[in-house]
């Protein structure tokens, strides 16, 4: 089964013609590892890690958390299994706005890789009529 860790360059460039004008939220799917061999904790704990270093590039960019939390029951779908440890939700204003923050000089995605075993990033927009 693939992994999917790391935005790939043409996904990237994709993304990048998408036309957005209105704030956009982005949907992180995170499975972590049971243990991060490079640091000797956990992957929770380095996820943990990974959004403590990411705070000042959230207010740089003006991101706002709608939602972080723990899948608890399947209510539609395969029971007894949860796919996923984490469900993220940020909101941006402008598409510009997170590409700036992933592009940044110092962005610690080498922090969140290293936390996950598997992961979605997939962006939403809302209905407006």
């Amino acid at each position: 089964m693939q992994k999917y860790l790391d935005l790939t360059k043409e996904q990237f460039l994709e993304f990048i013609k998408i036309p957005v004008d209105t704030p956009l939220q982005m949907l992180n799917l995170l499975k972590f590892k049971s243990h991060v061999e490079e640091t000797g904790v956990t992957g929770a704990e380095q996820y943990k890690n990974y959004m403590k270093e990411t705070v000042p590039f959230f207010q740089k960019s003006n991101a706002k958390v709608l939602f972080y939390g723990s899948p608890k029951y399947t209510v539609i779908g395969p029971q007894g299994e949860l796919e996923w440890d984490k469900v993220l939700i940020v909101e941006y204003a402008k598409k510009e706005d997170f590409i700036n923050m992933i592009t940044a000089e110092g962005y610690p995605s080498e922090v969140r890789k290293l936390a996950l075993e598997d992961s979605r990033l997939i962006f939403c927009e809302p209905i407006t009529s």
